[in-house]
């Protein structure tokens, strides 16, 4: 499990955003701040993955807090903030958070910049030394409906694979995807893995009466 501090100096807000992450898979939140006196505290001590970061605190700015944390801890951020002054944004930027995302927002937004880093963080750590495209990726890629494709993967037989997956909301395998598309079962997971790593697709496992599990497909909702 990704574990998340929320901070948020408005309680309401930070409960709902605090249910966003909930109800993300793969993601719980470890604890809720509403001051930045009381974030740089909780992130000391319960050392989450991700920081989810407002601007305007009681006590001094996200900006104040982001640098605190830039100096003293190993944590991944992302603003989430009503400001919306070209400074502030140039100073969240200079201070390395992964997103700004600027309020009011719907779940989706936050779902898809959460599984956007959930997918680089499993991306960095299968990585034994990174390529140029996986540098790209880490440093400039956003969640997209038109994700850039690997090597021998073409944009035709991705979005034959993509109208497979919506045709079936409920999840395919493999061996159904290419059957449905003509394709070879081996492209087809090529494909449908691609879609995970990307943030866009989800996998789970479903057991058979014998032999191995199966992987089944499904596109997460609204992707």
């Amino acid at each position: 499990m990704i574990r998340v501090l929320v901070v948020d100096d408005d309680f309401m807000v930070a409960k709902v955003h605090s249910g966003y992450v909930a109800r993300t898979e793969g993601f719980e939140v470890v604890g809720v701040a509403h001051t930045g006196g009381d974030a740089l505290r909780l992130v000391a001590s319960l050392k989450p993955d991700l920081v989810l970061l407002d601007i305007y605190l009681p006590d001094q700015s996200g900006i104040e807090v982001l640098k605190s944390l830039r100096a003293n801890e190993d944590v991944d951020v992302i603003v989430i903030t009503a400001a919306t002054d070209v400074e502030t944004v140039r100073s969240a930027m200079r201070g390395g958070v992964l997103h700004y995302l600027i309020k009011p927002f719907d779940y989706s937004a936050l779902r898809d910049q959460l599984a956007h880093f959930a997918s680089l963080r499993e991306k960095l750590h299968r990585l034994g030394s990174a390529g140029q495209a996986d540098v790209d990726q880490v440093f400039g890629a956003r969640p997209t409906s038109k994700p850039l494709l690997p090597k021998g993967l073409t944009p035709e037989t991705a979005r034959l694979v993509e109208n497979a997956l919506r045709s079936r909301p409920e999840g395919l395998s493999a061996s159904e995807c290419a059957s449905s598309t003509g394709v070879a079962r081996v492209s087809a997971r090529r494909y449908l893995e691609h879609f995970v790593s990307t943030g866009r697709a989800e996998v789970r496992l479903r057991y058979g009466g014998t032999g191995r599990p199966e992987r089944i497909y499904a596109l997460v909702p609204g992707a």
